[in-house]
């Protein structure tokens, strides 16, 4: 009643006051944030605990099954769901809607460090993560090839691409799908390593030890400083053949000859000569992926994927606009045969 009385008694007041209105709306209508999804976290929680080189069996009755039983007792918790594969654990925790996201979250890593001393020595540490609406990505970018191979494809695109795409307003984090790491795989000989007296230790301990860049100190004169380093990086397959495992044999033996009064009198005695096995006698050393098992394919041929992260409160049309235009700076520079496109848009 109050606002359609000063409305009758004051037309013009009412006019400006409403024309102040839609041009405010109009300027706000602009600065909408436009997404496909509103930005709402699910109320999930995640354990991730990775344990190289056991299988899915081990996992299941070792990490997840512990994990399951310490956070069954939550409060809010409606689902659970887990997933054990060949060196890694996952354990999804669905909560009620009603129940913080933080509050549950803090309880989930409360449960976990009294589980922690019951998992494997070789495991890392579980890591606990919250769902976030926006780790989703709304792009993905097709990089291919038909000469180069997927290792060769990563490397250009964390070189030259992952950080001209994150300059793009509204981009917070370009990750790589399908990606493989150049790495050095070494497939030992069982039969050498039983010849030699070795075991997988040794030659564990061995590139654990030797495969590593000393600090030496420092040299002062009175004119300059010098800082000392012991370069002992081990960087192509012929230098890793090279790497000594162990010795065998000794240079000279001594014994002790007895005499016939009862007495006896040391001689050396020239024995075999000092052999150093080198990790190229035992093993097979090659240059490889360090994860072959990860396929990412289009069209029944090999290529790496660009996800294109946003940041909280972006818009998700500027940011594929922007994307785009990246793509059409970098196309010229790409090397010959290699093709950038949009896999997909979610914008």
């Amino acid at each position: 009643m109050m606002l359609s009385d000063v409305s009758v008694r004051r037309p013009v007041f009412a006019a400006v006051a409403a024309i102040v209105l839609c041009v405010i709306g109009m300027a706000a209508f602009f600065f909408l944030p436009v997404r496909e999804l509103p930005d709402v976290d699910p109320p999930i929680v995640s354990v991730n605990t990775n344990y190289a080189g056991a299988s899915a069996e081990v996992i299941e009755s070792r990490i997840t099954e512990p994990i399951e039983q310490q956070i069954a007792g939550i409060q809010g918790v409606e689902r659970i769901n887990s997933t054990s594969r060949d060196g890694r654990s996952n354990v999804n925790i669905e909560f009620s809607l009603d129940r913080n996201i933080d509050d549950a979250a803090n309880d989930v890593r409360d449960r976990i460090s009294r589980v922690v001393g019951n998992l494997p020595d070789q495991a890392d540490p579980p890591e606990v993560a919250k769902a976030d609406s926006d780790s989703q990505p709304i792009m993905i970018l097709f990089l291919r090839s038909n000469t180069l191979n997927r290792l060769q494809l990563t490397d250009y695109a964390d070189r030259y691409l992952v950080d001209r795409l994150a300059t793009v307003p509204g981009v917070a984090q370009v990750n790589i799908y399908g990606d493989q790491r150049y790495s050095m795989r070494i497939w030992l000989d069982p039969a050498a390593l039983a010849a030699r007296g070795l075991t997988v230790t040794d030659v564990e301990t061995a590139l654990t030890t030797q495969n590593v860049e000393l600090p030496a100190g420092a040299l002062e004169s009175t004119a300059k400083n010098y800082t000392v380093r012991v370069a002992r990086n081990y960087a192509t397959a012929e230098d890793f053949r090279e790497l000594p495992i162990g010795t065998r044999g000794s240079a000279s033996q001594s014994a002790t000859v007895a005499t016939g009064t009862g007495s006896g009198s040391s001689a050396i005695i020239q024995g075999q000569p000092t052999y150093v096995t080198r990790l190229g006698d035992i093993a097979r050393v090659e240059e490889a992926p360090e994860e072959d098992r990860r396929l990412f394919r289009g069209n029944s041929q090999d290529q790496i994927g660009l996800a294109i992260t946003r940041q909280a409160q972006s818009n998700d049309l500027a940011i594929s606009e922007g994307v785009r235009q990246m793509i059409e700076e970098v196309k010229p520079t790409l090397p010959p045969s290699v093709t950038l496109e949009v896999g997909s848009d979610n914008s």
